[in-house]
């Protein structure tokens, strides 16, 4: 018989299809997990890097950003367990949810005890495994460091406002994937997206001028038109 879980075990269910998603957190809670839900690609990206969750349940086919994108920026920096959720008979979809990292997956429709035993199955597998937390990063010459907040192009020393770094930190760290708009103005600004804020196009800006000014291509810090931003 299976042990209840104990309660700090917490569950993101990312399924934009909101019946099946109060489906599935009745369920979960009902096994004794505690579970937090989301809807769209945005707003499950903030969620899921966030260090408290044992575990994601991911659907692949999301509004505004698609689970493999999701799946592909968060194990850039987190190895938290997570299950896709495919429809029957999609192999090349299963195929490619694992080759960005998910762990184990499970096909619409599923049956409620299969899906509660993989959950215990890949959390009893992955709990001992910690993730070590990212405070430094290099790309070519230019080296940033999140616990002191200084950037360098070699042995050059750029000064960058707090929210400059934390911008460029971000972009950093998800190095080749687009990041919404939506995402880094809560993560970097604290807020959420106004409809005309520009205040994120002035940031990368600067951000830009400094880094070409010690050297370094700044235009790799790419815009991407009804997307967001990217550093290639």
């Amino acid at each position: 018989m299976s042990q209840k879980p104990p309660p700090q075990c917490n569950i993101l269910i990312v399924e934009d299809d909101r019946s099946l998603n109060s489906q599935l957190c009745e369920m979960i809670e009902g096994a004794g997990y505690q579970v937090n839900a989301c809807y769209e690609g945005n707003t499950a990206l903030l969620e899921a890097t966030k260090p408290h969750y044992q575990l994601i349940l991911l659907d692949l086919m999301l509004p505004e950003m698609d689970g493999i994108s999701l799946l592909r920026i968060l194990r850039k920096t987190s190895q938290v367990p997570v299950i896709i959720l495919t429809a029957k008979g999609a192999e090349e979809e299963r195929i490619t949810g694992l080759r960005h990292g998910a762990d184990d997956y499970v096909s619409k429709p599923f049956s409620k005890t299969e899906l509660l035993l993989r959950i215990e199955a890949l959390l009893r597998r992955s709990q001992p495994v910690q993730a070590e937390p990212v405070h430094h990063t290099e790309i070519d010459r230019l080296q940033l460091d999140l616990n002191t907040q200084q950037a360098f192009v070699s042995d050059l020393a750029i000064e960058f406002t707090a929210t400059q770094f934390k911008l460029l930190w971000e972009l950093a760290v998800y190095r080749g994937e687009v990041l919404s708009k939506a995402y880094l103005s809560q993560q970097v600004l604290n807020r959420t997206l106004g409809a005309y804020d520009r205040s994120l196009d002035m940031h990368l800006s600067r951000i830009r001028r400094k880094l070409t000014g010690a050297g370094w291509r700044g235009d790799r810090l790419q815009t991407v038109h009804g997307r967001g931003y990217c550093l290639k």
